[in-house]
Order: C-alpha cells, then sequence, then structure tokens
C-alpha cells in the first residue's frame, strides 16, 4: 500500500471503527457475489447465464453506489427513478423497474438493459438500496434480439420501459409485466429472467438487512461513506499524479456506423489544474445516422478513469467514488456521446470500446506513453431462425477480442468485453442448431511491441437449421487498435461465410439480413490489441514461444520482432536475428496504427 492509501485508511479509520468496516465491507462483497450466482444460476437467458451480462449493485440511501461488478458500461441507477417515485414514497417489499435510455440521461444504454431496484428500510428509515441489471436477449424490436444494425430509431430496438413500480409492499404489477412480456418472441425467457432477477433482490436485500441489523444503522451508513471516500480519495490522488496541471487532447475514431456513414472522430480534452478536473468532450462528432450512438452519462465516464486507476489499488472498492473524479464532464447534447432521441443506440458498443481507448490514449498523453494500448471492439453476431423441429432460435453470441498490450505484460488474448465470457463449445452444440467446428486464438493478431497485444479468435460455426438470418458487428477495419511507444497495432475482424469454397464471400463490419442455408460455415476472425514498445525489444524467447504457442507465425516474427527461427523446434538462429535488429528502424510518434490485412489475408 502507497503513502497515499495510507493517508486515506488514516482519513476514514477516525470516522469508523476499523474492523466493523472491514467485517462489513466483507459481508457486502459477499451479498454481491450470492446476489450475482443466484441470478446467473437461475436466468433462462444465455446472454446472462453463460455470458454473465449483467450487474449487481448495493447502494446507499441516496443512491450512490457502495460497490459493484467492473462493467463501465452504466450510468447513475437508482436516482433516475427519483424523479418519478419520490423516497418518501416508497414501501417496504417494493421493486422498481425500468429499460428507459433517454428518459434515464443513459442510466442505461440500449433497450434489453433491464434495472430493478429495491429499496432497504431499517427502523422504519430508507436506508439502501440493492439493484440488478441484466441484458435481456429479446425485447420485442423489428427483428428478434432487438438490437438489429437496419433498425431506423430506438422505438425499433425493443420496448421501452419508463421508472415503473413493478412490485408494491411485495405485490407484482402483474398488468405491467403482462405488456412487457408479450411484446417479446421468447415470452417465457423473459419470465424466467425477471424471476431470476428479482430473486437476487430479494436475496440482497436479506444480506443487507443482517449487515445493518448486527451492526446498527448509523455505524453502517459511516461505513457505506467511508468506503466511497477511500475510492474517491484514492482515485484523485492517482489523477493528481498523472494528470499535472495543464491540458491532454486525444482524438480516437469510430471507422463507421453500417450505413456508409463515418468516420467519426471522439475528441476528448482533459484539463487539469491538479485540484480540478474536467473532462471536455464536446468536439466529438455529430451523432451518426446509423445505431453507434453512445448515450453516455456522466458516471460512465467517470468510472473508465475510476477502474483504470483502481488497477494500482485492488482492495479498493469500485463504487460513487469513482463516479466523483471529474468536477465537470462536458457534453454536447447531438453529438455521438450525448445523441437526441429517436437516435438509434443499439450498436454503442463499438462507440464504448472507442471511448475507453480515447481515454486510455489520454494517460498515454499525460505519460509520454506509460499506459495500456487500444483494445479491439468485441465481435457480435445474432443467428435467427427455426430449428430442425420448427421451434424458434435466436443465438447471440458475443465473441472475445484482444486487449491492448501493458507497459510490463503483454495484452490479454480472447476477452469479451470486462467479465463476460463466451458461449462454451459443448453449450453452443447443444442448446443452439449448430456446430462449433473451430475455436482458437487467431495468429497474428495481437499488435508486436516490446508487449505483445491480446490476440483475438476464431470461432467456425456451421447452421445445421433449414436457414437463418445473421446480424453481425465488428470494428476497427479502417482504424485499428492503436499501438504505443513504438509497438503496433492489432488485428482486424472479419465475418467470412464459407471460407475455402467457390460461394466465399466477406461481410462488411456491420451488416443484417445475411441469409445462410443448412451446411453453410460462418467464420469469425477477431481482432488483437495494440502493442507497447518497439517489437524488436522483445526478448527473441518470447518471440520463439508465442511461434510454438500459436500466437505469432514465422513471418511475423521476422518480419515485425525481427527474429529468425529454424527447424522444426523454432530454435533462434541468434547470428540472424542480431543482424536483422541491428537494422531497426526507429519507431515514429508515441501512438502507432499500421493496417495488418496483409498479415489476415
Amino acid at each position: 500500500m502507497g503513502a497515499g492509501e495510507d493517508q486515506v485508511m488514516s482519513h476514514c479509520s477516525t470516522r469508523v471503527d476499523p474492523i466493523v468496516r472491514e467485517i462489513v465491507k466483507g459481508a457486502l462483497t459477499s451479498a454481491q457475489m450470492e446476489m450475482e450466482a443466484l441470478l446467473e444460476r437461475t436466468a433462462m437467458s444465455p446472454f446472462i447465464r453463460e455470458k454473465k451480462d449483467y450487474f449487481i449493485g448495493l447502494f446507499n440511501a441516496d443512491g450512490a453506489l457502495i460497490m459493484g461488478t467492473n462493467i463501465p458500461v452504466f450510468g447513475d441507477l437508482v436516482r433516475p427513478i427519483f424523479e418519478t417515485y419520490p423516497p418518501e414514497t416508497m414501501r417496504p417489499g417494493d421493486i422498481y423497474w425500468y429499460s428507459d435510455c433517454y428518459g434515464t440521461k443513459g442510466a442505461v444504454s440500449h433497450t434489453p438493459d433491464q434495472v430493478y431496484v429495491a429499496p432497504i428500510f431499517v427502523e422504519g428509515r430508507l436506508s439502501a438500496f440493492v439493484q440488478s441489471w441484466a441484458h435481456f436477449s429479446d425485447v420485442g424490436g423489428m427483428r428478434p434480439g432487438s438490437l438489429s444494425p437496419d433498425a431506423v430509431d430506438i422505438f425499433q430496438e425493443g420496448i421501452i420501459v419508463p421508472p415503473v413500480r413493478l412490485y408494491r409492499e411485495g405485490v407484482m404489477n402483474e398488468d405491467a409485466f403482462r405488456i412487457f412480456q408479450r411484446n417479446s418472441r421468447f415470452p417465457e425467457m423473459i419470465l424466467g429472467d425477471t424471476r431470476a432477477s428479482v430473486a437476487a433482490i430479494r436475496l440482497g436485500e436479506r444480506r443487507m438487512l443482517e449487515v445493518f441489523q448486527r451492526f446498527g444503522r448509523e455505524p453502517v451508513a459511516n461505513v457505506f461513506s467511508s468506503l466511497i471516500e477511500e475510492t474517491r480519495q484514492t482515485i484523485r490522488g492517482r489523477m493528481r499524479s498523472v494528470f499535472r496541471a495543464g491540458s491532454y487532447s486525444f482524438t480516437e475514431h469510430v471507422d463507421d456506423d453500417g450505413h456508409g456513414n463515418g468516420p467519426f472522430a471522439i475528441r476528448f480534452t482533459l484539463i487539469s489544474d491538479r485540484e480540478r478536473f474536467v473532462l471536455d468532450t464536446t468536439g466529438t462528432d455529430d451523432q451518426a445516422p446509423g445505431p453507434i450512438n453512445y448515450l453516455a452519462h456522466p458516471h460512465v465516464l467517470n468510472m473508465i478513469f475510476g477502474i483504470y486507476f483502481l488497477g494500482h489499488a485492488p482492495g479498493v472498492l469500485l463504487n460513487e467514488g469513482a463516479a466523483q473524479i471529474f468536477d465537470e464532464v462536458r457534453l454536447r447534447p447531438g453529438s455521438l456521446l450525448s445523441p437526441l432521441s429517436p437516435a438509434r443506440l443499439g450498436q454503442r458498443g463499438v462507440t464504448l470500446i472507442r471511448m475507453i481507448a480515447a481515454c486510455c490514449g489520454l494517460v498515454g498523453v499525460a505519460t509520454q506513453g506509460n499506459a495500456v494500448a487500444a483494445n479491439n471492439v468485441y465481435g457480435l453476431y445474432y443467428l435467427r431462425g427455426r430449428d430442425p423441429g420448427g421451434a424458434q432460435f435466436l443465438l447471440t453470441d458475443g465473441v472475445g477480442v484482444g486487449c491492448g498490450a501493458r507497459p510490463f505484460a503483454d495484452g490479454i488474448d480472447a476477452v469479451y468485453l470486462v467479465a463476460q465470457e463466451n458461449y462454451p463449445a459443448e453449450f453452443m452444440d447443444a442448446t443452439f442448431p449448430v456446430r462449433l467446428l473451430e475455436y482458437s486464438l487467431n495468429c497474428d493478431s495481437g499488435g508486436p511491441g516490446r508487449w505483445r497485444g491480446g490476440c483475438g479468435v476464431v470461432r467456425t460455426v456451421e447452421l445445421l437449421a433449414p436457414s437463418a438470418m445473421l446480424s453481425n458487428r465488428a470494428g476497427g477495419e479502417v482504424f485499428p487498435p492503436w499501438g504505443i511507444k513504438g509497438g503496433m497495432n492489432g488485428g482486424v475482424s472479419r465475418y467470412i461465410i464459407n471460407p475455402g469454397r467457390p460461394d466465399e464471400r466477406t461481410l462488411p463490419s456491420m451488416a443484417d439480413g445475411t441469409i445462410m442455408k443448412k451446411g453453410d460455415i460462418l467464420r469469425i476472425e477477431t481482432g488483437g490489441g495494440g502493442g507497447w514498445g518497439h517489437p524488436f525489444d522483445r526478448e527473441a524467447e518470447r518471440v520463439r514461444d508465442d511461434v510454438r504457442g500459436g500466437l505469432v507465425s514465422l513471418r511475423s516474427a521476422e518480419r515485425d520482432y525481427g527474429v529468425v527461427l529454424t527447424g522444426p523446434d523454432f530454435d533462434i538462429d541468434q547470428e540472424a536475428t542480431r543482424r536483422l535488429r541491428a537494422e531497426r528502424q526507429p519507431a515514429t510518434g508515441l501512438f502507432h496504427r499500421r493496417q495488418y490485412l496483409e498479415t489476415l489475408a
């Protein structure tokens, strides 16, 4: 623990009993994990059960986050409810529910995300909230899965639920829920996912009440405040050390919106006097006609930096303190990051990943490259149709990519967003009318560097149903994930129908309506993250091990890393490697992009 963290702990320890604080912190962590396990194991949607696309949060009486999972895609989740249901009108047993992106100012960022919130009363007083948030597979809209790139506005991306009271003192509003359920093509799945979400809420209520009953309302509330303050001070301290007085700017790009428009620039400027921090995004391009708009709540931009800097303080919780980093976040209405309703939001993940890269870019500018290189945009595809028995099916599969390299280590391979997972092969084959033919790391997709960017994956799927409609999404073909300090960019993603056959075709990075027939093959190659540092500085032994492991090809080892390998065991030719590396070219610029289409050809 550093000196700054010692000061934070000293500050907090004067306000609460340190032993009680640690016990409460442990109990809350346990409660969150129990809620997550219950939701994951009882939900019906594969997106929740297998991919773990959910968020569990515990909040204080003011609606401030005390702790939650590290997924930086949510805004201020509890307080939007107060505009319709003031806290003084709430009662024990209530549960509140919404999925309204524009109505909650970006608390959720697309319509399938369903938020459930329950108030907790202690001694007759509102004392806390518990919340579950999960991605439901189909909530209506123009096509199964709700998030078609062809939607013309948000109303075609699924039913929109404003904040409503789903339960009043433990009694469900069946009428409201029937309307929601009737708008889904998979009503039984909607029912199961809702029951799982409510069960997780009820478990969280019990666990939080146990903590209050053991230690008392006021002591626990003080612990909540101390945990938030610890997080805020820890991150603000890191911000002061990184962003010295001055102005820092970085521009990132989204290739296109899937409808022939683009590229779109994300322009960030961070202004610091070391005590006050302002993030200005107003230079970002106007909102897109296509579905890549991201309704960025200020909490999201705070949380991105918060999660980044909490990597140096693993014992500190992600909470409201991470949403209090910036004294001001400037967003321009009508821009890509603050679109006006009813602009479509369904493929906002493309912009989210680029927005995260822009934040890392600001750190890189401030530290002369002591930052993480850019991540790739995670892949996503939908297969919709009827199985051989005539039943409707929806396969929604998010596919992992490579993360950017770090100043001390390679990027992580095959990661889907943050904590989410790819479908296992056994689950795919047993659940959907497809056969998974290949699932492997994508060789040469990681950006070369002293530290290599993480590699993407290859997923090859054969369709067993009579036919299906395919929707696919990727990003980074025109502007691949950048490398830093001489590191090269990561590779790009591709969707290929029937590779190696006469009818082979490569799909656009964002498309819908592609018809596949029984026996057709879909090959997905996802890109990797950017590299860090000059590739010739990577130890030849590491390059050899990457070649042996299928992460780097012989061609890339020689061309990009200056390492010559010979024989069946890929032994290092020391003299040839020395000569080749003596001819190294200097790195150009702090950030570096380079097209790798020839590598993936």
